[in-house]
């Protein structure tokens, strides 16, 4: 969004891709007007890895754990994306059992995912106290992971079967 100048110089602020306020990789560069934004420009794509580049000579269950890095934070959606796919091309039925578990543990990921947001945004306002109960919930969850995975992060839980 552009606003009118005021015929002042303008200053042009780069922030990131690394700037300490900022949770992920991000760019912005700002240009203001005294301390009014005239004009903003963020730049993406500081995290690409390659990872299709990766996958094109892999089968799929060679690409599965690469899978859990894409989000870290929220592993088991990725890996439930890149395994629903084949299952759906294959004509491949999964049980309703292994159906209903794998519905609770894509909730329990982003039940994670949310309180790993939902922390760092109360400490970013000022809430401390609030911050380090968030994150005793969170690990109740990693535990209930790694009980049945046997990892707290990049779980490879999901599996693709004929």
């Amino acid at each position: 969004m552009k606003r009118p100048v005021t015929g002042k110089d303008l200053m042009i602020v780069n922030m990131g891709p690394h700037h300490p306020s900022m949770h992920g990789v991000l760019r912005l560069i700002v240009t203001l007007d005294g301390e009014d934004v005239v004009d903003c420009e963020p730049i993406l794509g500081y995290l690409h890895r390659g990872m299709e580049k990766i996958a094109e000579n892999r089968a799929i269950i060679q690409y599965l754990p690469y899978v859990t890095r894409w989000d870290y934070l929220a592993t088991m959606f990725t890996e439930a994306i890149t395994v629903n796919g084949p299952e759906q091309l294959g004509n491949i039925q999964v049980p309703k059992r292994a159906s209903y578990i794998r519905v609770i543990m894509l909730e329990l990921s982003r039940i994670a995912s949310h309180l790993l947001w939902l922390g760092p945004f109360m400490a970013d306002i000022g809430a401390q106290t609030p911050f380090f109960y968030i994150f005793r919930e969170r690990e109740f969850v990693y535990d209930l992971f790694e009980a049945a995975t046997g990892m707290r992060m990049m779980h490879n839980f999901f599996v693709l079967e004929e």
